[in-house]
């Protein structure tokens, strides 16, 4: 039985809000008391069926970019916008969708999680044999939406995974002396970390499956606002009168804005009771 369950609404799977925020909140402790960094190691998350479709409408490889450097080889990705693939785009605009926030900000404690429907390095991802990506830490600025980076989610759909094929996830401690967490990517098992500067992750080993087999997943990641600037003023919704009409001026509002900008915040309360009703 599957963690998370998908819910159909006429065809089109979903998770259900209130689930999410329990099973996340049973896993608080857990993932946040983690080392080297928080973390948690999922199996069965998703409902295996839905996984094994995914899987069944993989995108093909032809034509498509890869990375072969050094750092980062035979791996590729796949952007859901571009996948014509029904089920694939139902599942990541769900692991995107509020329900799911919900599940992570109860299991790692990070309110304000924001979703990327940009899917900045996100999406399916599939490596070679032969292939790897080394130790590192993400970026962790959102260049488009200018959101810091706070989370990793990995779903791997490969079933049937020898261990001697490698490919193991690494989480590094924080000095790189030595891989203190490593984990399998077997089907339907799912890991969740914290992304930071210093939390150090890959999979430096190359992969040594059969040429015809590689290794699959699903990756989304998360992000929450950057600091709002000191001097921005904080301002609710300000309507505007139009000339020559009849319009009012909502002078709680003007009223409102005033005091947030010249009132000191200490006094705010007692100075809004002073001004004008409603």
């Amino acid at each position: 039985m599957a963690i998370l369950d998908l819910r159909n609404a006429g065809g089109y799977l979903h998770f259900d809000g209130d689930q999410c925020a329990a099973e996340g909140e049973k896993r608080a402790t857990q993932y946040q008391s983690a080392q080297p960094f928080p973390h948690i190691v999922m199996e069965d998350f998703l409902d295996v069926d839905v996984l094994r479709r995914v899987v069944q409408e993989y995108p093909s490889r032809e034509g498509r970019h890869y990375f072969d450097r050094p750092q980062e080889r035979f791996k590729y990705q796949f952007n859901p916008h571009t996948v014509e693939s029904g089920i694939v785009r139902n599942l990541l605009a769900e692991l995107n969708g509020e329900p799911f926030l919900k599940f992570l900000s109860a299991m790692t404690g990070i309110d304000g999680l924001i979703s990327d429907p940009y899917y900045a390095g996100g999406g399916l991802h599939e490596t070679l044999s032969g292939g790897h990506l080394s130790v590192h830490a993400d970026f962790n600025v959102h260049g488009d939406m200018q959101l810091e980076r706070r989370l990793n989610l990995l779903v791997y759909l490969n079933e049937d995974w020898d261990e001697g094929f490698g490919g193991n996830l690494e989480l590094w401690d924080k000095k790189m002396r030595k891989a203190a967490v490593e984990v399998a990517p077997v089907m339907a098992r799912a890991v969740v970390f914290n992304t930071s500067l210093d939390s150090y992750h890959g999979q430096p080993n190359p992969l040594t499956c059969p040429s015809d087999r590689s290794r699959r997943s699903i990756a989304t990641y998360y992000y929450t606002a950057l600091p709002i600037e000191t001097n921005l003023p904080q301002r609710t919704t300000t309507f505007q009168t139009r000339p020559n009409t009849g319009d009012k001026t909502d002078v709680v509002v003007k009223y409102h804005h005033f005091v947030d900008d010249w009132v000191p915040k200490k006094l705010h309360g007692i100075a809004r009771k002073l001004g004008p009703k409603p």
